[in-house]
């Protein structure tokens, strides 16, 4: 689940426990979680004694710089969450990944392990599926005439194909239900059918809605599968307009919000406002 600003508000988080440290060990629990390191064994002998140079994001991925030229790849997954912890503190379940300095423990908390995480050279993340991420949905958002262009005969629904991470990287289901709420886009749109007023609304709607889920620390479901790296909870549930309201009165018209599959994907809406 966790998406752009759940990455964006863990790597906030995490920023003044890594930023500057000197690793003094890590280590996996989980051999799955380092199913994209193409050696194994590299992931602890990569990081033990480097000092973290900087903490940066790519869409939904996390791109710490560690000196030497590294870059140490974290990735959420479905169920993932990273947790800042004192040494010697219990650890919660499925810990699968542990990275210690000498100051704190940082803890990847994955129950589904559809995360993972490796440390890659420059030739390795060359290699890696990272090179095909398309722009960043906060940062690096294309115009409106470039993403007219890129939606132009299209035929997937714009649901779909903004989720598709090759085309803006960073939104998920939460998220592209509230752009398309806030741009009044139907999610089932063909994304070739959308004018240029449509296309438009929807980058208009992209970064505002970004922006409040970092300003309310993400999204933490109810089941909080993600927390924030102090263990706190994000609350920007409680301010989602379309996204697991189904049944319940839209907060313009008053209509209730529906529940669609599309592409295998829940997706709420409103059939009165989204056109």
């Amino acid at each position: 689940m966790p998406e752009l600003p759940e990455v964006e508000t863990t790597r906030r988080g995490l920023e003044p426990h890594l930023q500057g440290r000197r690793i003094v060990e890590a280590e996996s629990r989980r051999a799955r979680m380092l199913r994209r390191q193409p050696r194994q064994r590299d992931f602890a002998d990569r990081l033990r004694g480097r000092r973290v140079e900087r903490l940066g994001r790519r869409g939904k991925f996390l791109l710490i710089d560690v000196e030497g030229d590294l870059t140490w790849v974290v990735h959420l997954g479905m169920s993932g969450r990273i947790q800042v912890a004192e040494s010697g503190e219990p650890e919660v379940p499925h810990t699968n990944v542990v990275v210690r300095t000498a100051e704190r423990e940082i803890r990847f908390v994955d129950p589904r392990t559809f995360g993972f995480t490796a440390v890659l050279t420059p030739e390795e993340f060359d290699e890696s599926p990272l090179t095909g991420l398309g722009p960043d949905a906060l940062t690096d958002l294309p115009r409106s005439p470039v993403l007219a262009s890129l939606l132009a005969g299209r035929k997937p629904a714009i649901k779909t194909l903004l989720l598709d991470q090759r085309l803006i990287a960073g939104l998920g289901n939460i998220y592209v239900d509230e752009v398309l709420f806030r741009a009044r886009v139907a999610p089932h749109r063909p994304g070739g059918s959308l004018d240029a007023v449509e296309v438009k609304a929807i980058r208009a709607a992209i970064r505002p809605v970004l922006e409040a889920g970092l300003k309310h620390g993400g999204t933490s479901l109810n089941d909080l599968a993600y927390l924030l790296p102090d263990g706190r909870a994000g609350s920007y549930l409680e301010r989602l307009r379309a996204y697991g309201r189904e049944d319940r009165p839209c907060g313009r018209c008053g209509t209730p919000i529906r529940r669609s599959i599309i592409g295998q994907r829940s997706a709420y809406w409103c059939q009165t406002c989204q056109t």
